[in-house]
Formats: C-alpha cells, sequence, structure tokens
C-alpha cells in the first residue's frame, strides 16, 4: 500500500514539474517597432524563461527565414512599405508556443503637395453615388453604389448625358470599375464578386470571386494588371485574364499609413487614389507603395456647396478619370452636381 502511494506521489510530482518546464518557457520578438525603407533592422529572439527549445522557426510575412544565434538582419529594402508580421513557433517538449510582433517600414520621402485649377465645369446627376469614374475613347463611364441603386453607365462627358445604362441586382452594392480591351470589370463592396461587362452591349459576360481580399472599392489597371482598392491601406495587383490576386503594395508616407483608399485611376505611371470622407488624393508609386504626393481638392467641396447642400458624410469627394488623348483629368463626388476637370498644380 505504501509502494503504491509512493508510485503514485512520484508520478505526479514528476508530471508537475514537466508540466511547470513547460509551461515556464517564455519568449519575445525584440525589434524596432518602426523605422525606414533602405535601413537594415535587427531582429532577436530573447528567452525569457525556461529551458531551450528543441527548435525555432522564424517567419517574416508567413515565409520561413533562417535564424543565426536567435538573430536576423531585415533590409528593408527587400521586405519593402509597410507592416510585416513576425511570427516564431518554439518547439518545446509536448507543445508548440508562438509568438507574434510585427515591424512598420515607413517612406523615407516626404509627399508633394499639390493645389489645382478648374480647367471646365460639367453637369453631373446628383442621384450617381459615385464608385467608378472611367475616361474611355471620347465618353466617361461611371459605375454608381448603394443596393438597389447601383448603375453602370456610359456618359457623354459635355453634357452628362446618360447614353447607355445597366441595373445591377438590388441585393449587391456596386463599387469601382475599369475598362481593358471590350471588357468592363465592375467591382461589388462585401459580397466579394465581381462581374465583367461586354463594352459595348453592357452584357454581362462573367461573374468572379475575389481570391485574399475581403471587400471591393475601387478599380484602375495598367498594361498588365487590375489594380484594386479594398477600403485599407492595401493596393492589390490582379491578372485580368483570372481575376487572382497576384500581389499587394501597402501606401504609406514618410509619417503614416494611408487607410481607407477608395477610387482608384493610374496615368503617367502612378496610382491616384481618393481616400474615403477625405478631399484628398494621393499619388502611389505602384511599385513600392510610397505616398509621393497629396492633391488637396477641400475647394472643390466649397465650390458644389454653393449651389447644393452637401452630407458630409456620404456626399464626399470620390472618381477619378483621365483623358488621355487630351491630357484632361477629370474629378467629382458622390450625388455631386458637377464634375470637374481640373489642372494639377504643384506647390
Amino acid at each position: 500500500m505504501k509502494l503504491n502511494l509512493y508510485n503514485i506521489l512520484l508520478l505526479t510530482l514528476t508530471s508537475s514539474l514537466f508540466s511547470c518546464s513547460e509551461t515556464s518557457y517564455q519568449f519575445k520578438i525584440k525589434t524596432d517597432a518602426k523605422t525606414t525603407i533602405g535601413k537594415k533592422v535587427d531582429v532577436e529572439l530573447q528567452q525569457i524563461s525556461g529551458n531551450t527549445p528543441d527548435s525555432i522557426h522564424f517567419y517574416v510575412n508567413n515565409k520561413r527565414v533562417d535564424l543565426q544565434n536567435n538573430k536576423i538582419t531585415l533590409n528593408t529594402s527587400e521586405i519593402g512599405i509597410g507592416k510585416h508580421r513576425l511570427t516564431a513557433l518554439a518547439f518545446v517538449p509536448g507543445k508548440v508556443k508562438k509568438i507574434n510582433n510585427s515591424i512598420e517600414v515607413y517612406s523615407n520621402v516626404k509627399p508633394s503637395l499639390y493645389s489645382y485649377k478648374i480647367v471646365n465645369t460639367y453637369p453631373h446627376d446628383t442621384k450617381s453615388f459615385t464608385q467608378g469614374l472611367e475616361f474611355h475613347n471620347g465618353f466617361l463611364y461611371e459605375t454608381t453604389g448603394k443596393r438597389g441603386r447601383s448603375k453602370l453607365r456610359k456618359i457623354e462627358t459635355e453634357t452628362g448625358k446618360v447614353l447607355q445604362e445597366y441595373k445591377l441586382d438590388d441585393k449587391y452594392f456596386g463599387e469601382g470599375m475599369t475598362i481593358v480591351g471590350n471588357d468592363i470589370f465592375w467591382l461589388t463592396w462585401q459580397a466579394r464578386k465581381g462581374f465583367i461587362f461586354d463594352l459595348e452591349t453592357f452584357e454581362l459576360k462573367k461573374e468572379f470571386e475575389y481570391d485574399k481580399s475581403n471587400e471591393g472599392w475601387g478599380l484602375t489597371h495598367d498594361d498588365k494588371n487590375l489594380i484594386k482598392s479594398d477600403g485599407s491601406n492595401k493596393i492589390w495587383f490582379l491578372d485580368p485574364s483570372n481575376q487572382q490576386e497576384i500581389t499587394s503594395i501597402q501606401a504609406y508616407t514618410d509619417k503614416l499609413s494611408l487607410q481607407k483608399l477608395n477610387e482608384l485611376e493610374y496615368f503617367n505611371g502612378k496610382i491616384y487614389a481618393n481616400y474615403w470622407q477625405k478631399p484628398l488624393i494621393a499619388i502611389i508609386d505602384p511599385n513600392s507603395g510610397i505616398v509621393e504626393g497629396i492633391i488637396n481638392l477641400k475647394g472643390l467641396v466649397t465650390e458644389v456647396s454653393k449651389t447644393q447642400k452637401l452630407d458630409t458624410n456620404e456626399d464626399v469627394l470620390n472618381g477619378i478619370a483621365f483623358d488621355k488623348e487630351n491630357n484632361r483629368l477629370f474629378v467629382t463626388g458622390k450625388n455631386w452636381s458637377k464634375l470637374f476637370e481640373i489642372e494639377l498644380i504643384k506647390q
């Protein structure tokens, strides 16, 4: 009886010690929280307590990298602008312990500031909750939002006359659009779905699901990719042939991350992006995410307000279109009565 009790006590004590050793192991990822592009940053795994683990796996943005003596030096020019996730997995007896940290890489240049000059003013439908705007072959194409009010339109620029229209199913909230070849790509907001229409007939050709991003906001394109915003600071690049998201960038100035990027336009090698609910447009390097310029269009809000009462939460600046052949830049807002042709002025 004593032997049995001794064995039980010994087993209990051994189990307790094993458990303590297992749970007492703690470690942390030590690094700079913020830095600027071009700098090198040291990252170190520091053990706080417990026994040395059997092994440690370390990841940067879910990609495994090798540590040397529990240390690594990150080259920010290689990982790029943005917030990057650091993850360490420590393999201790009986379990795996996980810890996360992050490093945020900012631009190393201050963005240029731009004002504007109004060149021309054209009428715009006050019932158009503008989500997408594009100039193509002499006409404006516009997509609007709100469930039950989402439409794709072909518009006569000078008069605002609607020449062609397609109404989206009431269950969808329409968002940004762009034209590639003979196809119109149109996003929806939270349905994780986009549509492809024939440019000439507005006939629906195909639906596609979003890949990695959760929402659809703005859409434009360059010579190779569809370029999509999702309401965050991220801008996604998609393959037009299958609509798969290939890669992404994060938009940063030297001081902050630009969140809630909305309607997009691409011209002269740069991405132009509306902020949601702010009368500003960011000029973004598509290769790095560095915000090279900020266009202040607050005066346009004042101009529209002279003849129209605006809801400050909804009737906001949104809509950028560029006429490449004639070097004309158009901007408007949700439910605005005016479409403006403007000339940018660098401060």
